[in-house]
């Protein structure tokens, strides 16, 4: 074998400075010749300098050397001139051999191309380490993990799907290396268990080898002997069996695209199936919750099932881009979000030929509900239905300017009760027989938060359980519908009514969203038809892989333009049951548009003009059941007596700002004032009227109340007399001088 290139350049010039003495001129073109080899096996700048210069003087010497021996002069001189020759290939040779600055790293018998420098995917792993871990190459600003710590004796593998590279972390004697594991795993963005380092140990402390692994193959479950491995092997297994969740069924795969996404139908022969537990079926395949949907078919004896790796709902549908379908059908139903399957889930608002259908709304906090009522609000403006919205917890559903009335606060969403009671009174007595359609508008009475008014702690839990449960019974037929929201299927909500509970059903369709741990579940006192086994609290809150989305953090400042997306959670999910089916996974519409903004500019949808609506601000505040809670008012004519009486003849005292009480006058328009009142005392109606034309703005009573320094109880039943003498105006509850 030739000599190597290192051996060349070493060992040329010592030629170069004999060579003369015997080959004379011929030397300078040997000096050439080695000044173009080197050149030609790509040597450095500097060693090539070297040995040129080095050439040039052997070449010098030796000219001059033969000259001398030409002449017949001393051969000592001859011989004298070799030794600038010898002294200039002894500077070459260390120039070649002494410490440089460290080259591009060697790579290892591995290399795909071990002859030809790093390639490029060496030089990337060359270029974050010394970016990252050793410098020189540093960003401003950035701390190096161990400046000098240079990776050595690099070696690319890359086997099929297995990227790795090995070397050793070299630094200089009497130093410790001190790259850990997960430095080197955060700077290739690899976990730390593909990082491998040497045991410090058995190696010199400033020379340590790693191994990293880049890519890593996918592993290959481990498959026992006889195990189940396709889904009907898998069903046949755990989910059939007599303790599986559904026993004595089989699988028939209609569609498979791998172990985590397929579909099929689950079929037991001559039986129906019954509830299903949902978490049973996901412990049995192995699988999370939310991997798997039912789809009931039309026979008792079979159930659809689909299997999915990512949900279909995850990326939603938006409210904009289904607004056609908002509206009310022929068969009176309206889009209310997406079926699992990708069919539009539908809700009915109305039965044409019967009258009005009711909803029952399950959802905690944060599960999508107040979504869905202002979707429901805006179907009922869109579809030409006037709505009465009663909202205990104030200031929560942003729809609310689309109601025909406003009932925000406890005290007014009771009085919103009282008038929807009373609308349905007023169209008993004008309509003797049900007929339909309507001359009247369809009505939608929503009630938000239900349990702030039914449950056992309420102070109108007597009232507002008294009043539901006759809406619920006999207002269908009368065109109007009760929508009903609470957070949890709980019995208490409904004031433990199962007649609410069951007329809802009975009357419409239900919605069922994630609710908290422990208050979801189906079962037992809270079982519904159609929904048996479900448990609203396994709904949740995140899509899979979500913690990890959130973990990435972005600390550049609040994005104030940012806008939520259907993938940053699961609101709006749950199952949608209808009349005559079963309960069906769907997710309701993503809000990417604020429903309000679709009504056009619109006004709500109006009430007919009748006695309960001319009365509405009288009857609002008449209680319509005695102390007991019991002997609820049954008929418009005794509602209307009482009603008229409702107001004192004397208002309540009031505080002043003396400490003192004074008195209104009698309430009856045009009264004089009464005999008597202490002089320099005002009147609480002139002080409404001042402060509400000083403040030019609406306010609601109890905003009123609290300004004045009294009751709401106490301002109510004035406001009424000022806006029967038309010196105030009253708008969804909230008052203005006329």
């Amino acid at each position: 074998m030739g000599p190597t290139r290192a051996q060349f350049i070493q060992y040329a010039p010592a030629a170069l400075a004999v060579v003369p003495l015997v080959a004379g001129p011929w030397s300078a073109l040997a000096a050439a010749a080695a000044g173009a080899g080197a050149w030609a096996v790509n040597t450095s700048a500097p060693a090539l300098r070297s040995l040129i210069a080095c050439g040039f003087t052997a070449t010098g010497c030796g000219i001059a050397a033969h000259e001398v021996l030409a002449t017949g002069a001393n051969p000592l001189i001859a011989l004298g001139l070799a030794v600038p020759a010898g002294a200039a290939a002894l500077a070459h040779h260390r120039n070649t051999t002494g410490p440089t600055p460290a080259p591009a790293l060697a790579p290892a018998t591995t290399s795909t191309n071990p002859g030809a420098g790093p390639t490029s995917q060496e030089q990337l792993i060359i270029a974050w380490w010394r970016e990252f871990i050793s410098g020189p190459t540093q960003t401003e600003g950035r701390k190096l993990i161990q400046a000098g710590a240079n990776l050595e004796h690099l070696g690319l593998e890359i086997d099929g799907d297995r990227v790795a590279f090995t070397g050793i972390i070299t630094l200089p004697q009497g130093e410790q290396v001190r790259v850990r594991a997960a430095d080197i795993a955060a700077v290739y963005q690899i976990p730390v268990s593909q990082v491998e380092l040497g045991d410090p140990k058995h190696y010199a402390p400033n020379a340590l080898p790693v191994t990293v692994h880049l890519k890593t193959p996918a592993e290959q479950p481990q498959i026992a002997a006889g195990a189940p491995t396709t889904p009907e092997e898998v069903w046949a297994a755990h989910v059939a069996v007599p303790e599986g969740a559904m026993p004595g069924t089989t699988l028939t795969l209609t569609r498979y695209d791998g172990p985590l996404d397929w579909e099929g139908i689950a079929t037991r022969e001559r039986r129906a199936i019954g509830a299903v537990n949902l978490q049973d079926l996901a412990g049995n395949l192995d699988l999370e919750t939310i991997q798997i949907a039912l789809a009931p078919g039309d026979k008792p004896s079979q159930m659809g099932i689909r299997v999915m790796r990512e949900h279909a709902l995850m990326h939603g549908t938006m409210l904009s881009s289904v607004v056609d379908e908002l509206s009310m059908d022929s068969r009176g139903y309206v889009r209310a979000g997406t079926y699992v399957d990708g069919r539009a889930a539908l809700l009915p608002l109305a039965q044409p030929g019967s009258g009005a259908r009711h909803l029952y709304l399950v959802g905690g906090s944060r599960s999508g509900k107040s979504g869905l009522l202002e979707q429901i609000l805006l179907s009922a403006h869109r579809s030409g239905i006037a709505v009465v919205l009663a909202s205990p917890q104030a200031g929560t559903i942003a729809g609310a300017s689309l109601s025909a009335y406003l009932g925000d606060g406890l005290d007014e969403a009771m009085g919103a009760l009282r008038l929807a009671y009373a609308l349905m009174l007023d169209r008993e007595a004008r309509y003797r027989s049900p007929a339909f359609p309507f001359t009247d508008p369809l009505l939608l009475v929503v009630i938000d938060e239900a349990h702030m008014l039914l449950s056992a702690s309420s102070p109108y839990h007597l009232e507002a359980k008294a009043i539901v449960e006759q809406l619920t019974r006999r207002s269908l037929k009368r065109g109007i519908g009760v929508v009903l929201a609470t957070q949890t299927p709980l019995a208490e909500d409904l004031g433990n009514s199962t007649v609410i509970r069951s007329q809802l059903l009975i009357g419409g369709g239900a919605v069922f969203l994630r609710c908290a741990r422990g208050q979801g579940s189906l079962v037992g006192a809270n079982a519904v038809e159609g929904a048996e086994g479900l448990d609203l609290s396994m709904i949740p809150s995140q899509w899979p892989g979500q913690y990890a989305k959130v973990a990435d953090r972005d600390m550049s400042g609040l994005a104030t333009e940012a806008a939520a997306t259907p993938e940053d959670g699961t609101f709006g999910l749950g199952y949608l049951l209808t009349p005559g089916s079963q309960a069906v996974q769907f997710r309701s519409l993503h809000l990417d548009v604020a429903p309000v903004t679709l009504a056009g500019g619109q006004p709500p949808v109006g009430i007919e003009d009748c006695d309960a609506w001319r009365e509405r601000d009288a009857i609002t505040q008449t209680p319509m059941v005695d102390r007991r809670g019991k002997n609820l008012i049954g008929s418009l004519a005794d509602l209307l007596a009482a009603a008229e009486g409702a107001p004192s003849p004397q208002e309540e005292p009031y505080p002043t700002p003396g400490g003192h009480h004074a008195f209104a006058g009698p309430s009856r328009p045009g009264a004089p004032a009464a005999v008597g009142a202490p002089d320099g005392q005002e009147l609480i109606k002139p002080r409404i009227l001042e402060l509400l034309r000083e403040q030019s703005i609406p306010m609601t009573a109890e905003t009123i109340a609290r300004k004045l320094g009294t009751s709401a109880k106490n301002i109510k039943p004035r406001l009424s007399e000022l806006k029967r003498r038309d010196e105030v105006t009253n708008e969804n509850g909230l008052w203005r001088a006329a």
